[in-house]
């Protein structure tokens, strides 16, 4: 084990989970097949926290509860500031994208993931809808759920009847608040056809939510009580705020400070106390508060689209890969064990996301 923090950390992340989870039974009692999902879920996942004490306690190992993985390697979209484009996750040119994993590859990581008691993993491109052929092999692995972060342009009878049929993906809505913020950053009529989107899901009693890149400019509207009403009026019943990182020079003043990810969290408990029947998670969230970035398999690790485990999807380095490793042993990542110690020193950052800030540092611990 770390340190006495790390259990520390565990407890912390393991009883968020609880929380999300009956939260997420709660509002779903008045459809009976989600009811019972989230019930079988919730006793799982309990399984799941006990796998992954026991494996810290006999190999001291500790297990992050969630991963994010970046399926796809394309996107229908050309959003301003994207990570994925920025980092090359996401290219155009079909000779320039990385290699892809085959959707058997994509489900065997998942299988040893739950075995070790990781409950979710965030699905992440560019566009992870557009691998459908990924995504109907994943869904195979009932113990774990997935949050697809989408778009929502892709939505179709189709999708609908495989979200249907296999209630552990749930779908997660980009959005950038407004219809102007929304298509200004994603494109002219993307708000109006992820709103269609939500009222298809709407109608099919189907659980899903809303990811919202959050910035200086637009945190006070994003959190207002009535941009939250609308998203309630559309059945929205998760809501991501995603902390914004400049990966586009000249946008540093849209990152988050400290004095701004303090005002978040006060406005998160407002909201979670004035709305019961929507789920409110931010990310990062308040870093210090929790002993520093979660990132390096500390809370969580992103793995790319070639199986690459980095990180986090900000981070972009690699010293292992799951394929030929398997998770348990991407957890043992050299590098991984660099950035965790030398964050227990401290690193300083300005907003957004530490990794980023520090992604020279990162680079040296590459080459040493």
């Amino acid at each position: 084990m770390e340190s006495q923090s790390a259990i520390d950390l565990a407890e912390y992340m393991n009883g968020s989970i609880r929380n999300i989870m009956a939260t997420a039974y709660k509002n779903v009692l008045s459809n009976p097949r989600e009811a019972k999902f989230a019930f079988k879920m919730q006793r799982l996942f309990e399984k799941s926290e006990k796998r992954r004490k026991k494996m810290a306690e006999s190999e001291g190992l500790d297990v992050p509860p969630f991963l994010i993985s970046s399926i796809s390697t394309t996107c229908n979209l050309h959003c301003k500031g994207c990570y994925a484009r920025s980092n090359g996750i996401a290219e155009d040119n079909e000779a320039d994208r990385k290699a892809t994993l085959t959707p058997e590859q994509w489900r065997r990581i998942f299988e040893e993931s739950a075995e070790m008691g990781i409950n979710f993993s965030l699905l992440a491109g560019g566009e992870p809808m557009m691998r459908k052929d990924i995504l109907e092999q994943v869904a195979e692995v009932k113990d774990m759920i997935f949050p697809i972060f989408t778009n929502g342009t892709l939505i179709g009878p189709s999708y609908l009847e495989f979200l249907r049929k296999n209630l552990n993906m749930v779908p997660i809505i980009s959005l950038e608040g407004t219809a102007i913020g929304t298509d200004e950053r994603r494109g002219q009529g993307v708000f109006k056809r992820a709103m269609q989107s939500m009222e298809m899901l709407k109608s099919e009693n189907l659980f899903f939510g809303t990811s919202i890149t959050v910035t200086t400019e637009n945190m006070q509207l994003v959190t207002s009580a009535d941009f939250i009403n609308q998203l309630r009026g559309y059945g929205c019943k998760i809501v991501f705020y995603i902390e914004y990182v400049p990966t586009e020079p000249g946008t540093e003043h849209l990152a988050f400070s400290d004095a701004h990810v303090a005002q978040m969290e006060q406005l998160l408990e407002e909201r979670r106390t004035a709305y019961q029947d929507i789920i409110f998670l931010s990310f990062p969230g308040d870093e210090k508060a929790l002993g520093g970035c979660l990132a390096s398999g500390r809370g969580f690790f992103h793995i790319g689209p070639d199986g690459s485990a980095e990180p986090c999807p900000f981070s972009p380095f690699s010293d292992s890969n799951v394929v030929e490793l398997g998770v348990r042993q991407a957890l043992k990542s050299p590098l991984f064990k660099k950035i965790r110690a030398a964050r227990a020193l401290g690193w300083e950052h300005t907003g957004g996301c530490t990794l980023f800030e520090h992604r020279e540092e990162i680079e040296q611990m590459m080459n040493k």
